[in-house]
């Protein structure tokens, strides 16, 4: 009998602490539905180093508090990430500028905005040694690479060549540019097969440092006062419509981490690399990392007369059907409001 009762003294107890899990849980949620849910993205990239940190230490969660939670998507691509936001799936980026533009201008200016800048730098051009590469006359016969048509770097290499008299392959000229993922440009380089690629951190240094790569020109020396966009924040326009105040927290919060960035690097490699490794299941290499950041300049400025040059190069090379009308694309009220507030 005392057994019987014992027995049924643990279920009853086993009852209530299952009882008290599930009401945990219902407040648990009902807490979470009650905020507005924010579907970001960003690259797992040292380029997107404000989206990585961010996810990876809460920032944006703990400063939207009662008010919203972060929703992360990761994506590999500007692409992908422009056709979730089409497919209304995400609100808010961090995305280089030629698939913003891309998004712009398909979606006839209705889809995204342009709210702050992100990062500036990090892209350049890598020749093998032993390429026969030594000065800008060299390029005839050679094969180059960037990481796909029409990306932010290929547009970048095709105007390069052009402006220094060269023509294509594709157009009965002596250059060839073939798309290679980062990876591959690696494998090609180490196997001699390569003769230069065009692409960005931390494929720069990694095209250096492990593919016996050497820096034949640094993008931003191309740009007036070594700056250009790489990466910026856009938001869905219905999103930024609906919630601007939660698009305020988002820039004030990318401003606070853009700051302790710039001033803690050490640390701030430490938080970016874990957290590409949570998301990717690899490290950077240390070697790689430490050459890789300081080719980046971290900044909110969205350095817009980049963007504009970048369109029109892009439309002269074919990549857009008719010549870019941008304007619209940036809505800075709110980052500016922030600045004046904070007096920056």
């Amino acid at each position: 009998m005392r057994r019987i009762i014992m027995m049924r003294l643990k279920v009853s107890i086993l009852s209530a602490i299952f009882a008290l899990g599930l009401i945990g849980l219902a407040v648990s949620s009902g807490a979470q539905d009650n905020k507005v849910k924010i579907r970001a993205g960003h690259f797992p990239n040292v380029t997107h180093a404000q989206g990585v940190i961010g996810q990876a230490r809460g920032d944006f969660d703990k400063a939207f508090g009662d008010k919203a939670y972060v929703d992360w998507k990761l994506f590999n691509s500007g692409t992908s990430a422009i056709e979730a936001l089409f497919a209304g799936e995400l609100d808010i980026t961090y995305i280089g500028p030629n698939p913003a533009i891309n998004g712009y201008i398909k979606s006839d200016g209705e889809a995204l905005r342009i709210v702050s800048g992100a990062a500036s730098g990090g892209a350049g051009l890598v020749v093998r040694k032993g390429s026969g590469i030594k000065s800008v006359k060299d390029f005839n016969g050679k094969r180059l690479a960037t990481p796909s048509i029409g990306n932010t770097q290929d547009v970048a290499l095709r105007n390069w060549l052009g402006e220094n008299g060269y023509k294509l392959k594709e157009k009965g000229g002596t250059v060839e540019v073939v798309p290679l993922a980062n990876p591959d440009q690696l494998t090609l380089f180490i196997k001699k097969e390569l003769d230069g690629a065009w692409t960005v951190e931390p494929w720069v240094s990694r095209l250096i440092l492990e593919g016996d790569g050497e820096l034949f020109l640094d993008e931003k020396d191309l740009w007036p006062n070594g700056q250009y966009v790489t990466t910026h924040i856009i938001v869905n326009t219905k999103f930024l419509k609906e919630h601007p105040d939660l698009v305020k927290t988002w820039l004030e919060t990318n401003l606070a981490i853009t700051d302790w960035i710039n001033k803690n690097p050490e640390e701030a490699k430490v938080v970016l690399n874990e957290e590409i490794k949570k998301e990717t299941g690899k490290a950077i290499p240390q070697n790689i990392l430490d050459a890789a950041l300081p080719r980046i300049e971290f900044t909110y400025d969205p350095i817009a007369s980049s963007l504009y040059t970048s369109a029109e190069d892009a439309y002269k090379l074919g990549f857009l059907k008719s010549e870019p009308d941008l304007p619209g694309i940036y809505d800075l009220s709110i980052l500016n409001g922030i600045l004046k507030e904070k007096g920056l």
